[in-house]
C-alpha cells in the first residue's frame, strides 16, 4: 500500500492515508493518455459544418440554353456542381465525431494519471474542502498555498467551493462524477478531498 500525506487548507500535514497500489502506484502508460484524450476531444467536436447539394441550392428551374446548336456542352441546370452557385459534391454534413472506447482503456488511463501525479508529488489530499460561504479571494489564497494556483479540484457536490473557484483562471472544480483524464493532465496539481480518494479507489480498482 502506498501512503500519501493529508493536509488541511493551510497546507499543514495533519496525517497520512493508505491508498491502493493498483490505483495510485501503477506503471504510467503514456499511450493510454493519447487514446483517451483523442476520444474526449472527438466527442467535443461540434460537427456542424454543412454544405448544400444541387437539390438544395436556389435557381435552376429551367434548362440554361437549348440542347443543340450553340457549340457549347449540354447543360441541364444551373444548380449543377460545375456552375458558380451550384451544389457542392460530397461536401461536409452535420455529423457526430464520437466513437466508443473500451472501458478498460479509460480506467487504465485514469489510474496512470493518478499514479503520475502521485509520483510527481502533485497529488494533494486534503481532509475536507469546506467553505462556509463562496469567497473567491479566500479560495485563491488556499489554492496558491496548496497547488501554486494551478489545480483541478475534485470533490462531491460542493456549491460553495464551485462558486469560490469559478473566476480563478487556473483552478477548476469538478464533481467526482465528472472526473476525467483531460482535466487532470491540463492542470499542474490534482487536489482531492479525503473521501474522494476512497471513492476513486473503489471505482478504478475494479
Amino acid at each position: 500500500m502506498a501512503t500519501l500525506p493529508v493536509y488541511n487548507l493551510s497546507r499543514e500535514e495533519v496525517g497520512t492515508i493508505d491508498v491502493s497500489d493498483a490505483v495510485f502506484a501503477v506503471e504510467v502508460n503514456q499511450h493510454l493518455f493519447y487514446e483517451v484524450v483523442k476520444w474526449q476531444m472527438a466527442k467535443r467536436r461540434a460537427g456542424n459544418a454543412s454544405t448544400k447539394g444541387r437539390s438544395e441550392v436556389s435557381g435552376g428551374g429551367r434548362k440554361p440554353y437549348r440542347q443543340k446548336g450553340t457549340g457549347r456542352a449540354r447543360q441541364g441546370s444551373r444548380r449543377a456542381p460545375n456552375h458558380v452557385g451550384g451544389g457542392i459534391v460530397h461536401g461536409p454534413r452535420p455529423r457526430s465525431y464520437a466513437y466508443r472506447l473500451n472501458k478498460k482503456v479509460r480506467r487504465g488511463a485514469l489510474r496512470s494519471a493518478l499514479s503520475l501525479r502521485a509520483s510527481q508529488e502533485r497529488l494533494i489530499v486534503v481532509q475536507e474542502l469546506t467553505f462556509a460561504e463562496p469567497k473567491t479571494k479566500v479560495a485563491a489564497g488556499i489554492f496558491d498555498l496548496l497547488a501554486e494556483g494551478n489545480a483541478l479540484v475534485v470533490d462531491g457536490p460542493n456549491e460553495n467551493l464551485q462558486l469560490s473557484v469559478r473566476n480563478l483562471p487556473k483552478v477548476k472544480y469538478l464533481n467526482v462524477e465528472g472526473f476525467n483524464l483531460y482535466d487532470v493532465l491540463n492542470h499542474r496539481f490534482l487536489v482531492l478531498s479525503e473521501p474522494m480518494v476512497r471513492r476513486l479507489e473503489g471505482t478504478l480498482a475494479k
